[in-house]
């Protein structure tokens, strides 16, 4: 088995709502969502302060059903999953009409955390930057970008411009200016390298008739959920006429996708059980 990396609790409880819960009706029993994290290796001290701490922050909110409790993603937690789950599970875009959409800001001094802010949602989207305040995308994605825009109140400061032809520059010197796909590659690579291996012994032993236990199907499906979550952060999906010879990218997204559709029955059937009791034991 792979040593596993040490994420912080708060990205683990993202994950298992984005993933899990918000499929399941969005809202989960404190005890069915300790005994989750309890598998992946959260202690209960750890989880319970890493909730209170989130919900001060307005992320989750706590419910009561009779002597029970439960947990909820607030609006503001609700669309980060969302952006995450899009980004995450976003197919792959090989097609392109040959146009390119802008985002361009201009905004004073006293405004640096909006501009920080700006910079991390267009990264998320798979914009790059192409000059101060001037950021590029193959794909449209206006509608992520107004909703955005509502989330961080800065219509006033942002223009969107639809179906830029570029005249007198190359489009592979485009990306080569807005995106380090070099160093992206390199990181497909290595989660290739780590990740495959495990995914045809998985197939090798399922195709024997040895099915995995439900929980470790259930954490195997998280840990490679959460190391392939921040490609979606620095990849832009570009189009096939867009990326370089050698590409990785769609190698891994189709392992990640694969491995995970592998491990989908068994954990369900953990998640199933431990979601069913308000005091997330198993049955």
């Amino acid at each position: 088995m792979l040593k596993r990396p040490q994420p912080q609790t708060q990205f683990i409880v993202f994950v298992l709502f984005g993933d899990i819960v918000a499929r399941r009706g969005g809202k989960v029993w404190t005890p069915s969502l300790l005994q989750m994290l309890d598998v992946l290796g959260v202690t209960e001290r750890a989880a319970r302060s890493t909730l209170s701490r989130m919900r001060r922050k307005g992320w989750l909110k706590p419910e009561r059903d009779g002597r029970h409790s439960l947990y909820a993603m607030t609006a503001r937690g609700q669309r980060l999953l969302t952006e995450g789950g899009q980004r995450i599970f976003e197919p792959r875009k090989t097609d392109w009409d040959g146009h390119w959409h802008l985002v361009v800001y201009s905004l004073p001094e006293k405004k640096r955390k909006l501009r920080n802010d700006l910079r991390k949602r267009l990264t998320w989207f798979g914009f790059g930057r192409l000059a101060a305040g001037t950021w590029i995308s193959p794909h449209d994605r206006l509608k992520e970008v107004e909703s955005m825009l509502d989330d961080l109140s800065a219509h006033g400061y942002v223009q969107y411009f639809s179906g830029l032809c570029l005249e007198n520059s190359d489009d592979r010197e485009i990306v080569e200016q807005c995106w380090d796909l070099k160093t992206l590659n390199q990181q497909y690579a290595r989660f290739i390298a780590r990740w495959e291996p495990e995914f045809e012994k998985c197939a090798q032993s399922l195709a024997a008739g040895k099915a995995l236990p439900p929980a470790q199907c259930f954490a195997q499906r998280f840990w490679i959920t959460h190391e392939y979550s921040p490609f979606p952060r620095l990849d832009p999906n570009l189009p096939t006429a867009l990326l370089p010879d050698g590409w990785l990218g769609d190698r891994g997204v189709e392992m990640f996708n694969s491995y995970r559709s592998l491990l989908n029955e068994q954990s369900d059937e953990f998640i199933e059980a431990t979601l069913q009791s308000p005091n997330g034991r198993l049955s």
